[in-house]
């Protein structure tokens, strides 16, 4: 090899090791300090010995969070490499559950664990996609015949409404708008059923990005269907408590002006001085719709994210809101739930309301009697509450 070759050949090799090293030094200065100054391995850790610091910081307790991470641990785990250690499970959590407590930006959490950006953005997608995989069949499982009688029973006892499996509600969560959508404002929907204790039983999120109303959200969702296919287990009509010649009454879904009358949704009597017994069965029914509109006041009490304008792609947000109805229902707890209703009603938190409808075409005879026959019942000495009788 003459010296013109050599020198081509050595200077080949000096390039290659130059691009090996330029490509070892991937992490930035600042992030290679992680462990001796990294939110993970200090405040967090000092957490661990401060329970309600733990729960003011993550919005659960420590032991909420190793049981989720003994749900999701697996699946987020990434295998170590012979340039850099991973990221572990429980810091990946710790990032993730972060975001959904406060909605800050991924440059923020980058800067306090001291990981990359892009880091970050992986960690958190790909926990709320385990999360959503491995829990969305069980904290809101798909519908069983007992589930519902345990639902009705539980209205019955606790808000005075018979038949009811389930109050109905419908909220917007905003998000950036996509490139060249020709708008500033945007929005995906969020269509919720909730049990008397204010744990969703149903979720849709709507993926028509814009203005839908709860009843067109309602009419677009696998719900609808499902009620009118019969395919979703609700038991058979049965007589209210202490009906008296009421006769058998089917079970129904409680919600607003925004949605249908029909056999299984009752909504209020529209119009001004309305006559008592209509006055009477609003009420009953405002009363009911209280459990739906607290699962909503605590879902946003605790996960801080869905106040934000999420900046991400709308599939991804979808997999966001589905999540925080997921930990919503896993995190329950009737005692704790005074904690979120107070933050949310003492700063004014709150999800903006899907667009109203006002529930389109008048009922059918057949829904109307439906909804009579519950106002009667409210007027009877079975139905009627103590006071007022």
């Amino acid at each position: 090899m003459d010296d013109r070759n050599r020198k081509a050949l050595a200077l080949y090799l000096l390039f290659r090791r130059q691009r090996r090293n330029n490509r070892r030094l991937w992490i930035h200065p600042i992030n290679e300090h992680r462990t001796q100054f990294g939110a993970y391995y200090h405040l967090v850790a000092e957490l661990q010995l401060h329970p309600e610091k733990h729960f003011q910081y993550f919005r659960m307790s420590a032991v909420q969070m190793e049981d989720l991470l003994s749900i999701i641990g697996p699946t987020i785990r990434r295998q170590e490499t012979n340039f850099r250690k991973s990221i572990s499970p429980r810091q990946r959590l710790a990032v993730t559950i972060r975001f959904l407590a406060t909605g800050e930006s991924f440059t923020s959490l980058a800067l306090q664990y001291r990981l990359g950006v892009s880091t970050v953005s992986s960690i958190v997608h790909s926990a709320l996609e385990a999360i959503e995989t491995h829990m969305l069949g069980t904290q809101i499982p798909a519908p069983t015949e007992e589930m519902w009688r345990a639902v009705s029973a539980g209205f019955w006892e606790k808000w005075n409404f018979p038949n009811c499996i389930g109050v109905i509600d419908g909220k917007r969560v905003n998000i950036r708008a996509p490139p060249n959508s020709g708008s500033h404002h945007f929005s995906i929907n969020l269509l919720a059923v909730a049990d008397a204790d204010s744990r969703f039983t149903y979720i849709h999120v709507h993926g028509d990005y814009g203005e839908a109303s709860d009843g067109g959200i309602f009419s677009a969702s696998t719900l609808k269907t499902g009620l009118e296919q019969k395919t979703l287990n609700v038991p058979a009509d049965i007589p209210l408590p202490n009906g008296g010649q009421q006769g058998l009454m089917p079970h129904v879904l409680v919600g607003d002006a925004a949605f249908p009358q029909t056999t299984y949704m009752m909504r209020p009597y529209m119009g001004k001085n309305l006559p008592d017994p209509k006055q009477t069965f609003n009420s009953r029914l405002s009363r009911a719709r209280t459990a739906v509109e607290c699962a909503f006041d605590i879902l946003v009490g605790r996960w801080r994210v869905l106040l934000t304008k999420l900046n991400m792609t709308p599939e991804r947000v979808d997999t966001t809101v589905i999540v925080c109805c997921i930990l919503h229902n896993f995190l329950h707890n009737p005692s704790d739930n005074h904690r979120w209703l107070e933050e949310a009603n003492q700063g004014q938190l709150g999800l903006c309301r899907a667009s109203r409808d006002m529930g389109g075409q008048r009922p059918t005879k057949e829904a109307a009697s439906v909804r009579q026959r519950f106002c009667d019942y409210f007027q009877s000495a079975g139905g009627a509450l103590p006071h007022a009788q």
